[in-house]
């Protein structure tokens, strides 16, 4: 049995009675005080802390290299959900059994599936598993970007002082994430047509390659939690020497093994191919560096992959330059992209 569903019984009428609404205003000043807010992953949390700004103060309960798929809930984030005034998280099954916690806390403080709300059923990819519905939404930038209305107006229901700076900081994220989704499709298109195929090591990639117009192929389906089997790594290395691809690429939360796998049979057959670099699929990259944001999640991607596959990536937007500078001072690296 898996520790979230042992965790339900820490919900209990106790302690959520306890659970207040006490963050709203400092005293003595009388300033409003960040929302307190908990959010699931960090693609989530990169919109939430750039809408919100000072208003917010987000904890991500899911950082780098971790699996939403397979994510177990601790005692400290029940803890954590409990001192929280709002929470967050994307849905469409995307956190696994935690969503029977979340309909518990749901009862006692707002807390929103924000992709639900945010994407039409006609704007996802529907499955033919368990899911559903395709849950890596945050591959294309524009649809991810959507979330942001969504975001904005949770936020400001919760802080209504803030919701003249949060609208304001939404419009201006929202252009940020259009002008990167431009880049992206700019970058792939200089891809050659008949090496436009994305290879990986789960379906996390569905989105982008609707998008930006590459295949995509993933050795497992679209959760991790499914096991990889020798008919799996024979479909991909067939695959792979039917269309002569150049490149696979391994995942930052996922185990490197069935990647190589692939690249054995194939080579068992007479192809070679190289591994392409490491893409950010299930989460972003560590933090304070450029891959720890959601812009730099989908750039260093981008560039591993079109630099794979033949291509060249076009000139940063001058929109981004903001996020280039803001990184740069985090990170220390230069200001150049």
């Amino acid at each position: 049995m898996r520790r979230s569903a042992l965790l339900l019984p820490l919900l209990t009428a106790t302690s959520l009675s306890s659970i207040g609404l006490a963050h709203a205003q400092d005293d003595a000043a009388g300033e409003v005080s960040p929302l307190a807010t908990v959010v699931t992953i960090g693609m989530l949390s990169d919109l939430v802390e750039q809408v919100g700004g000072d208003c917010v103060a987000v904890n991500t309960m899911m950082g780098p290299g971790i699996d939403p798929h397979l994510y177990q809930a601790s005692a400290r984030d029940v803890h954590d959900l409990d001192e929280a005034e709002l929470i967050l998280y994307s849905g469409f099954s995307l956190e696994g059994q935690l969503g029977k916690v979340f309909e518990r806390f749901s009862r006692i403080k707002p807390t929103a599936a924000v992709s639900e709300q945010a994407i039409t059923d006609d704007q996802v990819i529907h499955t033919q598993d368990a899911y559903g519905v395709d849950p890596h939404l945050w591959m294309d930038a524009a649809l991810w970007a959507q979330n942001i209305p969504t975001i904005a107006a949770l936020l400001s229901e919760q802080r209504p002082d803030c919701a003249a700076a949060i609208d304001a900081r939404a419009e201006a994220y929202q252009a940020s994430l259009l002008a990167l989704d431009e880049w992206i499709q700019a970058s792939i298109d200089s891809i050659p047509a008949d090496q436009r195929i994305l290879l990986t090591a789960h379906d996390a990639f569905g989105y982008y390659g609707r998008a930006y117009g590459i295949e995509v192929a993933g050795i497992q389906g679209l959760s991790t939690a499914t096991e990889t089997g020798v008919a799996d790594i024979r479909r991909m290395a067939d695959k792979v020497v039917a269309q002569g691809v150049p490149a696979m690429f391994v995942e930052s939360t996922i185990n490197p093994r069935t990647v190589q796998a692939v690249i054995d049979a194939a080579a068992d057959q007479g192809h070679r191919i190289a591994i392409g670099g490491q893409l950010y699929s299930d989460a972003m990259g560590d933090e304070n560096t450029p891959e720890g944001t959601y812009i730099g999640m989908l750039k260093s991607n981008t560039e591993q992959i079109v630099a794979a596959l033949g291509g060249h990536t076009v000139a940063w937007p001058d929109r981004l330059a903001d996020w280039t500078e803001r990184v740069a001072q985090a990170t220390q690296m230069p200001s150049e992209p």
